[in-house]
């Protein structure tokens, strides 16, 4: 009686079994889905980041004041300038001095523009624009 009872449950699973496939597949298909607006909802939170933080840097705000009145567009055109000395530090003075930064002046302004650039990531983000020409 036992081999039965077994052929009647493999009878019962086999003819059960176009539903269990199909009830899968209708499952992975919502889970795509879900995947899917997850990451579309995702991907539109960090575009709104984004667009929050490149509306502060275009904006300027505190921490964008020039220091001994070197602006952070001078401070990384002068940044850029040491290329041309293979990034030679020391002839930083004399590219500020092209254009009209006294060396005290820009001693005070290259280490105010550094503490600020190391604590403010959209600053950060603007002096690498500048830097870069993007």
């Amino acid at each position: 009686m036992g081999l039965f009872r077994q052929m009647k449950d493999m009878k019962e699973m086999t003819q059960a079994a176009p539903d269990m496939i199909r009830n899968a597949n209708q499952m992975a298909a919502q889970a795509r889905e879900m995947a899917a607006a997850q990451q579309a909802a995702a991907q539109q939170q960090m575009q709104q980041v984004a667009a929050v933080q490149q509306a502060a840097v275009d904006a300027g705000g505190p921490g964008y004041e020039p220091i001994a009145g070197v602006s952070i567009e001078t401070y990384a055109e002068v940044s850029k300038g040491l290329a041309d000395y293979n990034y030679d530090q020391s002839k930083a003075v004399l590219i500020a001095a092209s254009k009209g930064i006294s060396a005290e002046n820009w001693e005070q302004a290259m280490n105010g523009w550094n503490d600020r650039i190391r604590t403010n990531p959209a600053l950060a983000q603007r002096f690498n624009q500048l830097y870069t020409g993007r």
